[in-house]
C-alpha cells in the first residue's frame, strides 16, 4: 500500500497534482471538491488549531516551531486527523492519499504519524499565490499569530512565508519529492516522468493551462514583498527590479519592517 499527500500552501496549483493522481487510479478520498480536496474538512481545520497551540510566535515574521517536534502528538490532534482520512483509512485501495492545503500547517505532526507515505511540496510563484483569497490568508483564524495587518495582499504573503519556513524547519520524511507548479505546466512530460519514479506508479497526463503561469505580470496590485526573496532566489524565481517598484510597494514593504 503506498500513501501518498500533496502539501503546499493554497493556490499554489495542488488540484493539478490531485487530479492527477486521481486520474492515475489513486483514491484520493471521497467526496472531494472541485479543488481535488477531501472533504468534509472540519476535522483537519480543528486539527490546525491544535497544534497552532504549541507554535511560539517570536515577533515580526518569525516563528519558533521547537516544541512541536520533540512533544507528544496530543490525542485530540490524533483523532480529528483520523476522523478527517476516515475514507482513505478504510479504503482497500492499493494507492491512496490525501490533498488539502491546511495539511501544510500541520506538516510536522502528519509526518510523525505518517512516516513511510510520500509526500509532494508543491511550489509555486508567491506573486502568483497572493493574487486571489484562501481560506488560509488569514493565520489568526486557525490560532497562529503575526504582525497585524488591513493589507490582505501583505495577509497572503505573511501566510506564504510561515508555511514555507514551517515546510523548511522540519526534518524531511523518507519519502520526499518537491515540485514547481510552473515545471508541471510548462514541462508536463519531464515533469510527470520525476513523479513516476518517485511514486513508483504510471500517471495519466491531464490538460494544463500556460497562461496559469507569471499571472502576477497582468496584475496591477502588489505582489511582492521583500521578505519572500530568500524562497525566490531559492526556487529561482525572478525577482522584480529595485528601480521599477511603485510606491505602494514600498509603503507594504515598511508596514512589515515597522
Amino acid at each position: 500500500m503506498t500513501l501518498i499527500t500533496v502539501i503546499g500552501r493554497g493556490h499554489s496549483g495542488t488540484r493539478i497534482m490531485s487530479h492527477t493522481l486521481s486520474a492515475s487510479g489513486v483514491f484520493m478520498g471521497a467526496p472531494l471538491n472541485v479543488s481535488g480536496d477531501l472533504l468534509p474538512p472540519e476535522a483537519m481545520y480543528d486539527a490546525c488549531r491544535v497544534f497552532a497551540r504549541y507554535v511560539r510566535w517570536r515577533g515580526g515574521l518569525e516563528w519558533n516551531w521547537d516544541q512541536v517536534f520533540d512533544m507528544e502528538i496530543p490525542a485530540e490532534f490524533t483523532s480529528l486527523i483520523e476522523t478527517y482520512l476516515t475514507s482513505v483509512r478504510e479504503s482497500p485501495a492499493e494507492h491512496k492519499g490525501w490533498k488539502i492545503p491546511e495539511t501544510t500547517l500541520v506538516f510536522p505532526w502528519i509526518v510523525r504519524m505518517f512516516p513511510e507515505a510520500r509526500y509532494i511540496f508543491w511550489i509555486r510563484n508567491p506573486r502568483d499565490c497572493i493574487l486571489n483569497r484562501h481560506l488560509t490568508d488569514d493565520l489568526r483564524d486557525f490560532g497562529i499569530a503575526y504582525p497585524c495587518t488591513e493589507d490582505i495582499r501583505l495577509r497572503r504573503a505573511i501566510s506564504w512565508k510561515y508555511q514555507y519556513d514551517l515546510v523548511q524547519a522540519t526534518p524531511k520524511p523518507a519519502h520526499w519529492i518537491e515540485v514547481r507548479f510552473e515545471d508541471f505546466v510548462l514541462r508536463q512530460d519531464e515533469t510527470l516522468a520525476r513523479l513516476e519514479d518517485f511514486l513508483g506508479i504510471k500517471l495519466a497526463k491531464i490538460p494544463v493551462r500556460p497562461e496559469t503561469v507569471d499571472r502576477w505580470r497582468q496584475d496591477d496590485g502588489v505582489n511582492y514583498f521583500d521578505f519572500l526573496e530568500p524562497a525566490m532566489r531559492a526556487y529561482g524565481y525572478p525577482l522584480p527590479e529595485e528601480a521599477a517598484r511603485p510606491p505602494a510597494q514600498e509603503r507594504a514593504d515598511e508596514e512589515v519592517r515597522s
